[in-house]
């Protein structure tokens, strides 16, 4: 007798009648009565978030939804405009960007933070306690030669707009955790320990704010390039209309510098 086959799965199903999704009816359960971000988190999570969560989920995804014509952007557009009948090429080329300068920032900076903390005998409690273990999280990462995740910016130099505001709404939601309270506490010490203040990026914050929502650290960067696919979406509905992609082309085509000795 053939052994019968089975594929587990807690995700969703469908018949003829129905479509079932974490174990709610889709069509009856859940369109019209869960936001788009609610159902991301809770198909990651396996649990429903409170509203809170919601809340601060939804703010990382708008942080990271588009930021201008960064090098996701422009392979989209360039992307679409050799292909325009391949939209989701132009979309997968924009996200397959999303690495350790761009977006994934976010996944590095919670998992360094996530790192540190599990080293911890005790919880600080106190700002003092969290600035030495800032300190000397600081001072191993340079040591080894190391950035550290969530520090600096190529065009915010001196504050990134994004990660006061986000600090301050999971503060509100009373999910300023752990890691937030360690990043917020690198960006105190580590002038002292690097020579030099850089500010604390958006991409490092939201990180750490996922990871206080107790989402897993390995999943960060999928919920970056969650966000950013709507910003690149937004790029090439744009690019329908203004052809840039072919001008970028262009652009570096004729400026284009034969150097033969080049190394």
């Amino acid at each position: 007798m053939a052994e019968e086959l089975s594929f587990p799965t807690g995700i969703g199903t469908s018949d003829a009648e129905q479509i079932r999704l974490l174990g709610q009816d889709l069509a009856a359960d859940l369109m019209g009565k869960v936001g788009f971000g609610e159902l991301a988190f809770w198909l990651v999570a396996g649990r429903r978030p409170t509203p809170g969560e919601t809340r601060v989920f939804e703010a990382v995804l708008v942080a990271l939804a588009d930021h201008g014509f960064t090098p996701t952007a422009i392979a989209a557009r360039v992307t679409y405009a050799s292909a325009p009948e391949a939209l989701q090429g132009a979309l997968a080329a924009g996200l397959l960007g999303g690495g350790s300068r761009f977006l994934g920032v976010t996944e590095d900076c919670g998992r360094f933070l996530h790192g540190v903390l599990h080293e911890l005998g005790e919880t600080p409690t106190t700002d003092t306690e969290w600035d030495q273990v800032a300190e000397r999280a600081v001072r191993e990462q340079r040591a080894a030669g190391r950035f550290v995740p969530g520090l600096g910016h190529p065009v915010h130099k001196v504050q990134d707009p994004r990660t006061p505001v986000l600090i301050g709404i999971a503060e509100a939601e009373g999910l300023r955790g752990e890691h937030l309270r360690l990043f917020e506490a690198i960006g105190r010490t580590h002038p002292a320990v690097l020579g030099r203040t850089l500010p604390l990026n958006g991409a490092g914050v939201c990180g750490a704010a996922l990871a206080d929502l107790g989402l897993p650290v390995e999943m960060l960067r999928g919920f970056a390039l969650l966000a950013r696919a709507a910003g690149l979406l937004g790029h090439l509905a744009e690019e329908r209309r203004t052809n840039l992609g072919l001008e970028i082309y262009k652009t570096v085509d004729r400026n284009a510098k034969y150097t033969p000795d080049m190394d």
